[in-house]
């Protein structure tokens, strides 16, 4: 029989998420387990008891393997750190919770999930960084402090976007994320918008897009969360000092 050769065996292995990864991810799936839930509610008042279970129980497996690769970075137990799996193990049992509990319940039980789980991810970043900072650790990313804050109102499940009358709209909750800022993310693969995926945002509205991360945007946003923006984003110029002749002028006027 023939051997094939080597380099027919080589191929990539996509590395396994971060814990901070895991965490922005994990967010994204509960603001997905929301959304389906508000869409169910929306529909009509009648709907399958037992629709929510299968993904409140995919959301209890995804956040206990949240809080396991967090145990398995050993990190030092600071208040963050502690603070961190203490939330991901009340949204374990809040997940758990809702397969017990009718739809609009288990909605309410998952509603701050997504922001909790992107605290944690803000919590566990800041840990790592203090106990394993180097100057190959800070990201090589030309994204803006607002890039940024926008990247994270995505990640919170705060950002929605609708169209009315050829007009395009942005949604968003604590931050205020522009079209323009979007566009540039969405132009940079780092956000996508999941068409008609979220409830109106008034009665006999139309269905909403939901605004998520891409797998890079998820990379992205783990370089840089938690660190001050002067840490990461671009210096900005600041225009040579006048000479002195026309400082002294200017006095004088």
């Amino acid at each position: 029989m023939t051997t094939p050769p080597v380099e027919g065996l080589l191929f990539e292995v996509p590395a396994p998420p971060t814990s901070v990864e895991r965490l922005l991810l994990l967010a994204d799936q509960y603001t997905r387990h929301n959304d389906m839930l508000d869409l169910l509610l929306h529909a009509s008042t009648y709907y399958e008891p037992d629709a929510h279970i299968a993904s409140a129980q995919r959301l209890a497996s995804a956040t206990r393997t949240a809080l396991q690769a967090l145990t398995n970075e050993r990190l030092y137990e600071s208040p963050e750190v502690v603070d961190a799996t203490v939330r991901l193990q009340q949204l374990a049992f809040l997940s758990t919770a809702c397969t017990d509990q009718r739809l609009p319940l288990a909605r309410a039980l998952t509603a701050l999930a997504p922001e909790a789980s992107v605290e944690s991810a803000v919590r566990v970043a800041g840990e790592i960084r203090r106990r394993r900072w180097s100057t190959t650790d800070v990201p090589d990313l030309q994204l803006t402090a607002t890039q940024d804050l926008a990247l994270q109102e995505i990640a919170r499940g705060h950002v929605l976007a609708t169209t009315s009358q050829g007009r395009h709209y942005i949604h968003s909750r604590d931050a205020r994320v522009l079209i323009g800022t979007l566009r540039s993310l969405e132009a940079n693969d780092l956000v996508e918008r999941v068409p008609r995926s979220a409830s109106p945002a008034f009665v006999r509205g139309p269905l909403q897009d939901r605004v998520r991360l891409t797998s890079a945007g998820t990379t992205a946003l783990a370089s840089t969360i938690g660190l001050p923006p002067a840490a990461w984003s671009p210096p900005t110029t600041v225009p040579p000092p006048a000479p002195a002749s026309a400082q002294t002028a200017a006095r004088s006027r």
